[in-house]
């Protein structure tokens, strides 16, 4: 019998951290780096994200992380919310915004773009909802079985809702206006902006480290 609970209460656990784990994760999904490329520590790099109005705190928060996570590498890094303002380039023709960013040094531009945000339900069993024989550990005593058919009965399921986004960064030179790096992340159910932002701009910058895009220190 105690073996039996032994084992019985490792599959819990066990379950327990892969469901944990899968709860909040970013992945890359692809990534491409233009062939004998990489980024000078003296060049200025501006990151520009790109995400619905009703995602504005998402957008800065991602500016903020990845401008962080280059600096850390010794990059050279802007966020545009914060040199250009919000709404910087609407309106402005394709000369026009060229000039501006090269008024202001910048020499590569890393975008952030939300491509897609999908929702999806999941459900969520309730306690004691493991079947097995006639004869189980919870069946030798009335009160031990009382608790268990109790929570089986009172306790029952529910559906939660779970959200992914799909993120692009592009870095492309302002000198020739050229893609040099292009990088596919999709992130499931993030805690908060904050740490989705955090995560991915981690994830990004170890792929471009990765591509020898950019240098470990």
């Amino acid at each position: 019998m105690k073996t039996k609970m032994k084992l019985m209460t490792a599959g819990i656990l066990t379950g327990l951290v892969l469901f944990l784990g899968a709860c909040s994760s970013t992945k890359v999904t692809s990534s491409w780096k233009e062939p004998e490329t990489s980024l000078d520590k003296g060049k200025k790099i501006m990151v520009l994200g790109l995400v619905n109005d009703r995602e504005g705190r998402l957008r800065g928060q991602m500016e903020k992380e990845m401008v962080l996570a280059l600096k850390q590498r010794g990059y050279q890094a802007v966020s545009a919310f914060d040199a250009f303002g919000p709404k910087a380039f609407k309106g402005l023709k394709e000369e026009q915004a060229l000039k501006k960013l090269r008024k202001d040094d910048i020499d590569n531009v890393l975008t952030i773009v939300m491509l897609d945000k999908a929702k999806e339900k999941s459900y969520v069993p309730g306690n004691n909802r493991m079947y097995g024989p006639w004869g189980g550990p919870y069946y030798g005593r009335w009160w031990g079985y009382y608790n268990w058919m109790y929570g089986r009965v009172y306790d029952p399921g529910y559906y939660t809702t779970n959200t992914r986004y799909f993120l692009e960064s592009n870095l492309y030179s302002i000198q020739d206006q050229q893609l040099l790096y292009s990088i596919q992340t999709e992130t499931f159910d993030p805690a908060s902006a904050e740490r989705m932002a955090v995560v991915y701009s981690n994830h990004v910058v170890k792929d471009m480290t990765k591509q020898q895009l950019i240098s470990r220190n």
